[in-house]
């Protein structure tokens, strides 16, 4: 079936707003929620910030006290911006038949943050644990939890590919639409910090004790983040049909795998090219019509080098003036949620016109000549972006998305 993907809801929760609009002005502003990090005692590690939520900005009363008892702080996340973009999508899933309505979601770490102090009690020092911190250890139960909350009885799967497992998700969701597989599809993703993947990150000396600074020559590492990114994808003619209005078009996505390194970026560029070059032939785009990129952009000195190669490997001397922001400068890195995180940034830059900065950045880096979008948002007319995720393992994704 071969049909255009649209995007009718959007949903966002993040260290700089809970709430789609809330975070697009954070975006538009520059605004960073990078700060000390207060979920647990980070005394101890390299680096004390992250991009955290403070979940008394939830509104969380349309969980029952049982509900939130049993969910992790990913799977909240995951709910409420689930709620926002139902309503902003404007569907009424009552006149759908549930077997019709899909949900693929990326998620990570799961309830790794309530499960923490259970497995610490139970196997570290052979106390009694309490079972309902464990129930929502599994990074499938986000999908599960938003599918029953939703009434959707269509497919459902969880993409857990590290930093690209949302953007792969809102791939996926495009293919089953295309496939007349399902008439809604809810994808997307969340994640939330945890003791053990902060202490990973710690140990890889992969984090900056600063603030990120992506593409800057000064760069020392990135800043973990959470949070959650939700969208809904409709094929056109069912959107028309209800008269719905949309953000824009998912029109295409490349995934690819290099198997370089567990941890290590591909570093002449050419793996990363792949995906970006994957994703413009999926969606039959010019790399000549892409007017912005949201990057990956980690800010770790070997990332954000592999990934400017691999830009330059596909759009060539243009490269240096194609503008090429990341917004992890001011959500930090939302781990396996990052991807949905900044397809909801670039579907919003698509429909108004807007490209979020690229914060801290004052020093050229001569291998990452680029256009970052530095410091201050900038208006220009979006036709096409793309939004690129590169994971450890070699896992990288792009999707492309167009205007509507």
């Amino acid at each position: 079936m071969n049909s255009s993907i649209v995007v009718t809801g959007l949903g966002a929760v993040t260290a700089i707003g809970v709430g789609r609009e809330t975070f697009w002005q954070g975006l538009v502003e520059g605004r960073s929620g990078i700060r000390r990090l207060e979920l647990f005692d980070p005394e101890q590690y390299r680096t004390q910030s992250a991009a955290w939520i403070d979940e008394a900005a939830l509104k969380l009363c349309f969980l029952s006290a049982r509900d939130r008892l049993r969910t992790s702080r990913a799977d909240r996340f995951g709910l409420v911006a689930a709620r926002e973009a139902l309503e902003d999508s404007g569907l009424d899933l009552g006149a759908i038949p549930p077997e019709r309505v899909a949900v693929v979601l990326g998620s990570g770490a799961g309830g790794l943050i309530e499960a923490e102090p259970w497995f610490e009690r139970v196997a570290c020092h052979g106390r009694t644990g309490r079972r309902h911190e464990i129930l929502s250890h599994g990074p499938d139960l986000l999908t599960n939890r938003i599918a029953s909350y939703l009434g959707a009885e269509g497919l459902r799967a969880t993409v857990v590919t590290a930093c690209s497992s949302s953007t792969l998700s809102v791939g996926q969701a495009a293919d089953w639409l295309r496939c007349g597989l399902a008439d809604v599809v809810v994808t997307g993703g969340s994640d939330s910090l945890a003791r053990l993947t902060y202490a990973g990150f710690n140990s890889l000396r992969a984090v900056d004790p600063e603030p990120c600074r992506p593409f800057d020559r000064e760069r020392n590492g990135l800043t973990l983040g959470e949070g959650a990114g939700i969208l809904v994808l409709e094929r056109e003619e069912h959107a028309r049909r209800r008269g719905a209005r949309w953000y824009a078009r998912i029109a295409g996505y490349g995934a690819t795998s290099d198997a370089y390194h567990m941890t290590a970026p591909e570093p002449t560029g050419e793996a990363g090219a792949r995906a970006l070059s994957a994703a413009l032939r999926s969606a039959r785009v010019d790399p000549s019509e892409v007017d912005y990129i949201n990057a990956h952009g980690t800010a770790t000195p070997h990332n954000d080098r592999a990934e400017a190669a691999a830009i330059h490997r596909v759009f060539g001397e243009r490269a240096k003036s194609l503008p090429t922001s990341s917004i992890k400068s001011m959500v930090g890195h939302c781990l396996c949620s990052a991807g949905a995180v900044e397809a909801v940034a670039t579907c919003l830059t698509v429909a108004r016109g807007v490209l979020p900065p690229t914060l801290r950045w004052e020093n050229p880096d001569p291998e990452c000549q680029l256009d970052v979008v530095p410091n201050t948002a900038r208006e220009l007319p979006v036709r096409t972006a793309i939004s690129s995720s590169f994971a450890f393992g070699g896992n990288s994704a792009c999707l492309v998305v167009t205007a509507a």
